[in-house]
C-alpha cells in the first residue's frame, strides 16, 4: 500500500449563465458617474448653455472682437477667483479680496506719485502690503478661532476706510494722481496691461495670465503635497493636524495667495487706466465668491477644483458683456447673476448626487 495519497483532480464547473452578481463595494462605477463626480463638470455645462443663449440672443457675440472682449472681462474676474477658490476649498473665504485690489493699487500709485519714485518702488510696496494683509488674515484666523466671516469682514471695512481718508487726505481727491509719464509706467504697463494681436483681433495680457494661473493652480491642487494640504484642512483640519498637516501654513498661506492675486489684479487696473478711484472694489468680494461656487467650490470647504472657477468666471464675463450686446437695459445684470448663482448651486448639487449614487 503507499504511503502517499494523491489528491482528486479538480472538477472545473462552467461559469453560470446569466448576469454575474458582484458587491457594490467593488464595482465598477460607469465612465458618466466618474465626470459628473468631478467639480467642474455642472459649470462647464452651464458655461455652454449660457454661451448658446448668447449666441442666440445677441448676434455681435459671434464676432471674435466681441469674444476677446468678453474673455476680457472674464479674466479680471477669473485672476482674483483662483485664489479664492484654492481658498474656499481650504475651508474659508475672504471678503475684503474686492477692497484689496484697490488698496494694492493706491499704494502702488501714491508711493510712485507723492514719493516722485520709479512705479517700480510702488509695485514692490504695494506687493508687501497686499501679502501683509493676506498674511494678517491668516493669522487673526487661526490665533483667534473666530470664523473667517468676521475676520475678514473687519478687513473689508477698515480696507474701505482707509482707502478713501488715505486717498483724500494725500491727493486732496476721491482719485489718484495720473502717473502714466512717470519712470517705469511703460515697462510695468507691458507686463501687466499689455495687448497683443491674434488674427486681427486685439487681445489682453490677462487673459494669458488668467489660464497659465489656473493651469498652475490645477497643477498644485491634484500633484503637489500642498495640494493635498488645502484639501486635507478643508475637509477637518482637526484630523488634518492630527496627520502632520501644517495647517496653521496652510491657512495663512492661502489668504496671502488671495492677497498676491489682489496685487496682481490691483497694477493691471492701475497701469491700464493710470490712475484709480478710492471707493471702488466694494462688492466684487461676492462676485469672487460667487464665481469660485458656481465653478464647484463648497463653502464648506473640502471639495472644488481650479478648473471650474475658470468656467464660472467665464459666465459671468459671457452675461456682462452679453446684455450690453444684447441691447437690454444693464440693470438686469446683477439679477442674472442671482439666478445663475442660485442655477449653478442647484444643477452642483443635482451631479453630487448623481454621482454618488449607486
Amino acid at each position: 500500500m503507499s504511503m502517499t495519497q494523491q489528491a482528486a483532480p479538480a472538477v472545473e464547473t462552467p461559469p453560470a449563465s446569466g448576469p454575474q452578481q458582484t458587491d457594490g463595494r467593488t464595482a465598477q462605477r460607469p465612465l458618466a458617474l466618474k465626470l459628473l463626480a468631478r467639480p467642474e463638470v455642472g459649470v462647464f455645462l452651464g458655461a455652454v448653455a449660457v454661451y448658446i443663449f448668447f449666441l442666440a440672443a445677441a448676434p455681435p457675440v459671434r464676432e471674435a472682437s466681441a469674444m476677446a472682449n468678453i474673455l476680457y472681462q472674464s479674466s479680471t474676474i477669473g485672476l482674483m477667483a483662483l485664489p479664492v477658490a484654492l481658498l474656499m476649498i481650504g475651508g474659508e473665504f475672504d471678503l475684503s479680496a474686492g477692497v484689496a485690489v484697490i488698496t494694492s493699487a493706491l499704494t502702488a500709485s501714491m508711493v510712485s506719485y507723492q514719493l516722485t519714485m520709479n512705479v517700480w518702488v510702488g509695485v514692490i510696496a504695494a506687493l508687501v502690503v497686499s501679502l501683509a494683509v493676506g498674511a494678517f488674515n491668516g493669522w487673526m484666523l487661526v490665533k483667534t478661532g473666530l470664523p473667517s466671516f468676521l475676520v475678514t469682514l473687519g478687513t473689508f471695512l477698515i480696507l474701505q476706510g482707509v482707502n478713501l481718508a488715505v486717498t483724500k487726505l494725500v491727493t486732496g481727491n476721491v482719485a489718484t494722481d495720473n502717473i502714466s509719464d512717470m519712470d517705469g509706467f511703460d515697462q510695468a504697463k507691458a507686463i501687466f496691461a499689455s495687448t497683443f494681436q491674434v488674427g486681427g483681433v486685439t487681445v489682453k495680457i490677462t487673459v494669458v495670465y488668467w489660464l497659465v494661473f489656473a493651469a498652475l493652480a490645477t497643477w498644485v491642487l491634484l500633484r503637489t503635497k500642498y495640494g493635498n494640504w488645502i484639501f486635507a484642512v478643508g475637509g477637518n483640519q482637526h484630523s488634518a493636524r492630527a496627520v502632520g498637516v501644517p495647517v496653521t501654513f496652510t491657512k495663512i498661506s492661502l489668504f496671502m495667495l488671495v492677497g498676491l492675486g489682489a496685487w496682481f489684479v490691483g497694477m493691471h487696473n492701475l497701469f491700464s487706466f493710470s490712475t484709480v478711484q478710492s471707493g471702488e472694489g466694494v462688492g466684487q468680494e461676492l462676485i469672487y465668491i460667487a464665481a469660485a461656487v458656481i465653478g464647484g467650490c463648497l463653502l464648506t470647504g473640502g471639495y472644488g477644483s481650479a478648473i471650474g472657477p475658470v468656467f464660472g468666471a467665464f459666465m459671468f464675463g459671457m452675461v456682462n458683456q452679453g446684455i450690453v450686446y444684447a441691447g437690454w437695459n444693464p440693470d438686469w445684470f446683477k439679477a442674472f447673476l442671482g439666478v445663475m448663482l442660485l442655477g449653478a448651486t442647484l444643477i452642483n448639487l443635482w451631479v453630487r448626487r448623481t454621482a454618488t449614487r449607486r
